[in-house]
């Protein structure tokens, strides 16, 4: 829908970190609008459904806020994330959008491979 209606990319980080000062156009409502459906999105199918989505997180803090830190680092560095390489990106046949898919889903299987065989 943003595509359709702005003509600009749905992903998440760039919007994300836009909600941060300085302020440079007037879109601030919509990008809190967005992030906020995003938050709001597993509480409607909780109340759709009766029951909340199965969700398992099997590290402790310091992981968490470290592998944050580091998606974080390869979002900005990427231009991109997730939502907006591979998804919008690869949906509209963006060469630039594959190498970055490629490239994190590399690291993301590396990073499992290595965290489950050698830790």
């Amino acid at each position: 829908m943003l595509m359709a209606a702005q003509g600009r990319i749905a992903g998440v980080s760039g919007i994300a970190v836009r909600l941060l000062p300085p302020y440079a156009d007037g879109e601030l409502v919509g990008r809190f609008a967005f992030i906020l459906g995003i938050v709001v999105a597993p509480l409607v199918v909780m109340l759709a459904t009766g029951a909340a989505p199965v969700q398992t997180i099997e590290a402790g803090p310091g992981l968490l806020v470290v592998a944050g830190l580091l998606v974080g680092f390869g979002s900005v560095w990427g231009n991109g994330c997730t939502s907006g390489h591979g998804v919008c990106g690869l949906s509209r046949l963006s060469l630039r959008s594959l190498v970055a898919t490629l490239t994190f889903m590399a690291t993301a299987m590396l990073t499992v491979f290595l965290t489950r065989h050698l830790l």
